[in-house]
């Protein structure tokens, strides 16, 4: 059976895209690229490709725009101008606002059984600086970077391996790529929609210049030494930085390029690029927004320049604390502020650490009978209103309604505040005795206090542990906020050390079943609940723990069958699992979900009122196609 995905005559990116056969479209010069044409730049018509995405704005009820125009925005470090990379949002295929996959930069994906993928790209599709993107640019990366042990010594990443195997790789033509595996694969499509995507092209005619299968001995060790790095492979990767953003010789595919130089490192000018591939139903070439401009700023700062109005565009750095303030300033300073619910599965979670090498307190949080009575002595409607003014969910830490695999019961379940239940638990499991205050005693006569790690960037993570402290006395928990470094708890989980942590929730809580669902097993070691588990995972047993634990088990299991599943029913039925075992289990302690984001708005069209705000899926900006906004 053959499973076609996007399969439309113009290699249309979203549902509402229309399919223009070639020349069908008059095309109209961008006002700031018409000085340019005849000179540096071909007109608008050659610079398109012949099959260009012409997305269809209307049916989607956005405007026609008019292009021109900067957008400002602030940002709190220098290596945040990656960022342009992320709201760009350019990728062979890419997540729409209904979390469906379409083809982008691709013209079109065959996909066959999830084994074979035939990338079709767009005849004509030029790079930033003119130069063509062709199959030649996927067959450097895989045969001259990825599989290059000088410069990928770990070997493929995972996305690229079913069964632990590689795939075969072939050109078919000079807009045609195909990847087969024997087993099916069907991380590998998800993988290249992130907001940080693995780039599985490069321009392949500016790299190969730093690339000793290419360039002369002489000249690459000049190089080398001009760069003050050891030898060629270094060089390379130095410029080989498709998302950082930091090398603005390397040409791109994203809607704005990175102008050379800048106010020593705190003024970063992104012009857009004049090869980009997506136009509107009017001809015209997007992006609309001719630059963004990216300020570095005191990220304490950040709110009060946003509420001065210095933004067009401001979503980085600034917070649910802010709303009031930013609220307050939108007459005076001529925004809107746009509230869009986090993707997060919770805003605030605990994570009992289930690798905590204190054999008491391994017992303790690995006994579901302890997480749920911890869970039922939390009031989360209380912390809503406090810290959220009422505007959040509560409920646990799980996939949001807006996902397509959300069920009621996976919000409830063990969510209520119930200290009556939660002290009956805690009395089956033994935790029978108490001091003078009323703390319970854990089996070895210490006094249940858990020492709750935090990394100390989040002030609401530790008003959150206060309202909690309060509630758990109740029940006979003493609970003792500890601010530490998101490092220094990375460290103490992986030494077994770490007790319990707050964090904020699963990243992902929109997933469609054809996500990979990697967070909600323990597959990496930054996850603080399982670190030794995923380390384990990461390593193929090499360090970390063998998982000992039945659901843990389980969930590695399920995992393992998403990997090689081969319909959308079967990992659709793998999801369900996981999720039941996470609403029964009660793994993370969520508090609130689906609190608003502040997004400032100043002059711009097309930007929704109401849109999702997440990493993966989402893109912060991405998924809302921000190449679409336009000054009115």
């Amino acid at each position: 059976m053959i499973r076609v995905i996007g399969h439309f005559a113009a290699g249309a990116l979203l549902a509402a895209a229309i399919a223009f056969p070639a020349g069908a479209l008059e095309f109209k010069e961008t006002p700031s690229l018409s000085g340019r044409v005849g000179k540096d730049l071909p007109p608008v018509g050659e610079r398109v490709p012949q099959e260009p995405l012409v997305v269809e704005l209307e049916e989607r009820g956005r405007k026609i725009g008019k292009p021109g125009g900067a957008i400002d925005t602030l940002i709190g470090r220098a290596k945040d101008v990656r960022l342009i990379n992320v709201w760009g949002y350019a990728r062979l295929v890419g997540y729409t606002e209904q979390l469906e996959l379409k083809p982008d930069i691709l013209r079109d994906v065959e996909v066959e059984d999830d084994k074979v993928y035939t990338l079709h790209l767009r005849k004509g599709h030029k790079w930033s600086d003119g130069h063509p993107f062709t199959s030649e640019d996927i067959r450097f990366w895989y045969e001259d970077i990825a599989t290059n042990p000088d410069l990928q010594p770990s070997g493929l990443p995972r996305f690229m391996l079913s069964g632990n195997e590689p795939p075969t790789f072939e050109v078919v033509d000079e807009t045609t790529v195909r990847f087969s595996w024997d087993e099916p694969n069907p991380l590998f499509l998800p993988e290249l929609a992130k907001s940080r995507p693995p780039f599985i092209y490069r321009p392949a005619h500016y790299l190969k210049q730093f690339h000793a299968k290419y360039a002369d001995p002489a000249k690459l060790k000049a190089m080398a030494e001009a760069e003050k790095v050891r030898g060629w492979a270094p060089l390379f990767n130095k410029k080989d930085e498709m998302y950082d953003a930091m090398n603005a010789d390397l040409p791109s595919l994203q809607p704005w390029v990175r102008k050379s130089g800048g106010e020593e490192g705190r003024r970063f000018v992104l012009v857009r690029n004049p090869y980009y591939h997506r136009v509107d139903t009017a001809g015209q070439q997007l992006p609309y927004v001719d630059e963004v401009i990216m300020t570095v700023a005191d990220g304490k700062i950040i709110p009060a320049k946003t509420q001065a109005g210095e933004v067009q565009l401001q979503a980085r750095n600034i917070g649910f604390s802010d709303i009031t303030v930013l609220k307050q300033g939108e007459a005076q300073s001529g925004y809107k502020t746009y509230l869009w619910p986090i993707s997060k599965g919770s805003e605030i979670s605990l994570l009992p650490n289930l690798t905590v090498k204190d054999p008491v307190w391994r017992d303790l949080n690995r006994d579901t009978r302890f997480r749920h009575a911890l869970s039922l002595g939390i009031d989360r409607d209380l912390i809503n209103k406090v810290l959220y003014f009422g505007f959040g969910r509560p409920g646990n830490d799980i996939v949001l309604p807006l996902s397509p695999l959300y069920e009621d019961h996976y919000r409830t379940d063990w969510a209520e505040y119930d200290p009556e239940k939660a002290n009956a638990l805690l009395d089956e499991i033994g935790l029978t005795k108490r001091r003078g205050d009323g703390i319970r005693l854990l089996p070895d006569g210490r006094p249940l206090e858990i020492i709750v790690e935090t990394a100390g960037e989040d002030q609401t993570q530790l008003d959150a542990l206060e309202l909690i402290a309060e509630t758990w006395k109740g029940i006979g928990v003493k609970l003792f906020a500890k601010p530490s470094q998101r490092d220094t708890i990375r460290d103490r989980a992986m030494s077994g050390d770490l007790v319990m942590s707050v964090w904020s929730g699963f990243e992902n809580g929109i997933p469609t079943p054809d996500m990979p669902p990697e967070d909600y097993a323990p597959t990496q070691g930054v996850f603080l609940s399982w670190a030794l588990w995923g380390d384990y995972y990461e390593t193929d047993g090499k360090t970390g723990e063998e998982p000992d634990w039945a659901p843990a088990e389980r969930l590695i299991e399920l995992y393992n069958s998403w990997l090689v599943s081969s319909s959308r029913e079967a990992r659709e039925k793998i999801w369900k699992e996981m999720l039941d075992i996470h609403a029964n289990e009660t793994i993370h302690i969520g508090l609130v979900s689906e609190v608003r984001q502040p997004v400032v708005v100043k002059g711009l069209e097309n930007v929704p009122k109401e849109g999702i705000y997440g990493w993966d899926p989402g893109a912060h900006f991405g998924i809302h196609r921000m190449d679409e906004f336009f000054f009115q």
